[in-house]
């Protein structure tokens, strides 16, 4: 008896312990998917955006990506539904039509995505990638400061502390840009040093701004997140298309949808389509602390690469100022410490705005990643930019 007891203690020991270091795979996994799709994007569509030749429209893109997410939702319903295409079509009917209440809601929050993917290409196509990139975490303010004027949530000293540190850290990279711009922006008619920052600070409100209503309206909410998708991703073609007619309507009926498109260009669609629910999956293996080393990482990511890869110029300063952003990324996503009361640690946990959080990552499908990809917190309900 006693010697059964022993070896049912010593499997279940020998069980934790396989499992501990599946886990520990699993972080280093998630880190490393992470610290790519947050670097991979904004450094390919720099890439393709600074390219001599024929430019693709960016509005056509930002539909193309939109139209894929959809149909990669879709599909993966059709498997949940073990590829029963009777039940798949009744559920979709259900969740989109006869609930219009419910699918209306996600109007604005698709309305204001689509405009961020829109703003972030914009962005990346007048600012080297380094400096979008750290420019770029301004979202962590934004969505805190939106958590704490419409959700009541409570932030701790140290995530104020972090985001006062935040916000330095890019005002001394916009400094030292503003003293020694990248020569290709400097020198090129076709980018704009002022644009490119008046377009990332408009992005990173509007994500701090939709992902904390998109929180607030959907709170409770039993939908999965991959119906969530296909009702925001319904929304975004719609809202892309008609800006994508407004933008560049007779260009594009003179040119065709896919002019300028390149096999690199196919690459930065695929990756923004799909990065953001790639993430989604491996994102619930990372905690607030890895989160916070993946986005670091990228930020070191994307600077070291564009040296090479755009002859981009780092000086003291700029390392000054991207070295606070990095401190104050990890600090931000720090836990609370054990005195805090269980629901101000709720608020904290719930307003974390790592550009990509659990719940940010499934929401962030309908993102342009950054960033970095991986910050603005959709409800803890979907995990979700």
């Amino acid at each position: 008896m006693a010697g059964g007891s022993h070896s049912q203690a010593a499997e279940q020991k020998a069980a934790s312990l396989g499992q501990s270091d599946v886990n520990r795979r699993l972080k280093y996994i998630s880190l490393a998917v992470l610290v790519v799709q947050n670097a991979s994007l904004i450094l390919s569509i720099r890439y393709v955006r600074t390219l001599p030749g024929d430019r693709f429209f960016t509005t056509s893109a930002v539909v193309m990506a939109e139209v894929l997410k959809v149909l990669t939702c879709l599909l993966i319903i059709l498997l949940q539904k073990r590829v029963n295409v009777k039940e798949t079509a009744f559920l979709l009917l259900d969740s989109i039509v006869f609930q219009y209440k419910d699918t209306l809601k996600l109007a604005v929050p698709s309305l204001i995505y689509t405009l961020q993917n829109n703003l972030q290409y914009v962005a990346i196509s007048n600012l080297p990638a380094a400096t979008f990139q750290v420019t770029y975490q301004l979202k962590i303010l934004t969505t805190a400061l939106f958590s704490v004027l419409m959700l009541r949530k409570s932030l701790s000293k140290v995530q104020w502390f972090s985001l006062l540190l935040l916000f330095i850290g890019v005002a001394v990279v916009q400094v030292q840009q503003e003293g020694n711009k990248e020569a290709s922006v400097a020198n090129s008619a076709n980018q704009n040093y002022t644009v490119g920052l008046i377009a990332v600070v408009i992005s990173c409100l509007s994500s701090g701004f939709a992902g904390v209503y998109f929180e607030k309206i959907l709170k409770g909410s039993s939908a999965s997140v991959w119906m969530r998708n296909v009702q925001l991703g319904i929304f975004g073609t719609v809202l892309g298309l008609l800006g994508m007619w407004w933008n560049d309507g007779p260009a594009i009926a003179e040119r065709g949808f896919l002019f300028g498109y390149t096999g690199m260009v196919w690459c930065v669609i695929f990756n923004q389509a799909f990065g953001g629910l790639l993430v989604a999956v491996v994102v619930k293996y990372a905690d607030n602390i890895l989160k916070g080393f993946a986005t670091s990482f990228s930020i070191i990511v994307s600077t070291v690469t564009s040296i090479y890869l755009f002859a981009f110029h780092v000086d003291l300063l700029f390392m000054m100022g991207a070295g606070l952003v990095i401190c104050a990324v990890y600090m931000y996503s720090l836990p609370k410490a054990p005195g805090v009361s269980s629901s101000s640690l709720r608020s904290s946990s719930a307003s974390s705005t790592l550009p990509v959080t659990e719940r940010d990552a499934q929401m962030e499908a309908f993102q342009p990643k950054a960033q970095g990809g991986d910050v603005s917190p959709p409800p803890a309900v979907y995990d979700t930019d």
